[in-house]
């Protein structure tokens, strides 16, 4: 078997993901042994009765920031030899497939998770290696933003979906979106399957999914296209 993917995420509100990873894909990759999750409460790593988190910023401003000492305790109570320590931050690189892939790769992550105005600024300097952002919007905590990356980044590993294929074939694998889907019955409420995907041909349905997907991303995301080698102009992979 490959080597475990260990995913600990340091946050103030564990709970909130427990029904999350104990799910579905998530649930099936731990109980398999592929993947081993971590709920790390931060207020674990805090020393007065109240449990604090976070204190006003210095030179004023509306709301709270998170304290450094926490986080740094609980990465040192964490932290294995080549882990990559991450912090869910608006500011870090937008997420995407390519660095789900990269993620995927990996031995050990850990997610730190923030919450009210932002970090104290010590912990992205000196404990994170990378900041990743999963989109241009507000969000509640970094918890919700950690279980997004933790479900794109598992399922990824080998053997956790058990088709190699069929992450090969989803939306943004190869910087398009996917083609359009159908399942049975052949015609329902007077919609039809497209008779290529009934004809049994191999190579013409395989065109006509090529096609759908680079109209349906022209149509919606045209910013992809120049990502992707056949839109670029490459000659498109045929399998020998």
């Amino acid at each position: 078997m490959e080597d475990i993917l260990q995913v600990d995420i340091v946050t103030i509100f564990p709970r909130m993901l427990e029904g999350f990873l104990g799910e579905s894909m998530l649930r099936r990759a731990a109980r398999s042994g592929r993947v081993a999750f971590r709920l790390v409460d931060l207020r674990d790593f805090t020393h007065d009765r109240h449990r604090t988190t976070d204190d006003r910023p210095y030179g004023g401003g509306p709301g709270m920031v998170m304290k450094p000492e926490p986080f740094f305790e609980a990465v040192d109570s964490l932290r294995t030899p080549g882990a990559r320590v991450i912090l869910m931050s608006p500011q870090g690189r937008r997420f995407t497939q390519s660095i789900a892939r990269e993620l995927a790769a990996e031995r050990h992550l850990i997610l730190l998770c923030g919450h009210y105005e932002g970090v104290d600024e010590r912990v992205r300097i000196g404990l994170a290696n990378d900041e990743i952002s999963i989109g241009d919007y507000v969000l509640t905590n970094g918890a919700l933003a950690a279980a997004v990356v933790a479900d794109a980044v598992v399922r990824l590993r080998p053997g956790v979906l058990g088709n190699a294929e069929g992450t090969a074939e989803e939306s943004f694998s190869e910087s398009l979106l996917e083609y359009p889907q159908y399942t049975r019955p052949p015609e329902y409420r007077g919609l039809r399957v497209p008779e290529v995907l009934l004809s049994g041909n191999h190579e013409d349905i395989r065109r006509w999914r090529r096609m759908q997907a680079l109209a349906r991303t022209a149509e919606r995301r045209p910013d992809l296209l120049g990502a992707s080698p056949t839109a670029a102009g490459q000659p498109e992979r045929t399998e020998s």
